[in-house]
């Protein structure tokens, strides 16, 4: 018999969690999307898909189109969001989100996403999930993932240190951000585990939560 490995215990005072792909799978209107702006500006819709998780959608185009003035940017991730936001087709949670997200109720945790507040709220409805009271969107930052922003505004709206905090993601973007905002960061899903997070899952079925009394909260995860 194969022996299982023993979970990773980690402790916090409060989680930060992000939505896209962390929450909720929208991996295939991410691709329908992108991939139709690809072809639009005579781009690869391989390498586009390389760099668009996590961020920004004007983030994202500023790498992928450099010459282009930012306000066109802006732009047209104002009509990418509207075109997300009406695309629902296949939105579902992540295995164990609802059981997840049940556990923290009552415990400090956040939401923390590159989405704005028409998407994340339809992406989170459509996939059954409830919102979190508190919610860090595109409109709350100045800067996208991988910018530490939005993690140091989800603590401090949780009144938390960033020492004390630990964030669910499964972005390079989002990684980068956890980590800069000075946060462990455990990593949800394939994409995760190409960047090293200080813990890794397959799914949130593999993470289990316990209130711990003045240590806040106790995380097995594995």
């Amino acid at each position: 018999m194969t022996a299982t490995a023993a979970p990773t215990v980690l402790t916090a005072r409060a989680l930060l969690l992000d939505m896209d792909g962390t929450l909720v799978n929208s991996d295939a209107v991410v691709e329908r999307c992108w991939r139709r702006w690809a072809e639009r500006h005579g781009l690869d819709a391989g390498e586009v898909m390389k760099v668009v998780h996590g961020r920004q959608g004007y983030a994202s185009m500023a790498l992928l189109l450099p010459d282009r003035p930012m306000e066109q940017n802006h732009a047209d991730n104002a009509r990418m969001l509207a075109e997300e936001t009406a695309d629902m087709d296949g939105v579902v949670a992540v295995p164990g989100a609802p059981e997840f997200l049940a556990a923290l109720r009552g415990l400090p945790h956040a939401l923390v996403t590159s989405a704005d507040v028409p998407l994340s709220t339809a992406r989170m409805a459509a996939a059954g999930l409830g919102l979190p009271d508190i919610r860090v969107t595109a409109e709350s930052v100045g800067a996208s993932k991988p910018d530490p922003e939005g993690f140091l505004k989800g603590a401090a709206e949780l009144g938390i240190a960033p020492a004390d905090c630990v964030v669910f993601e499964d972005s390079a973007a989002g990684i980068t951000a956890g980590r800069a905002a000075g946060m462990r960061v455990v990593g949800v899903g394939p994409r995760a585990g190409l960047h090293n997070p200080d813990a890794l899952v397959h799914d949130l079925t593999q993470v289990r939560v316990e209130a711990a009394g003045d240590e806040g909260i106790r995380l097995y995860v594995g």
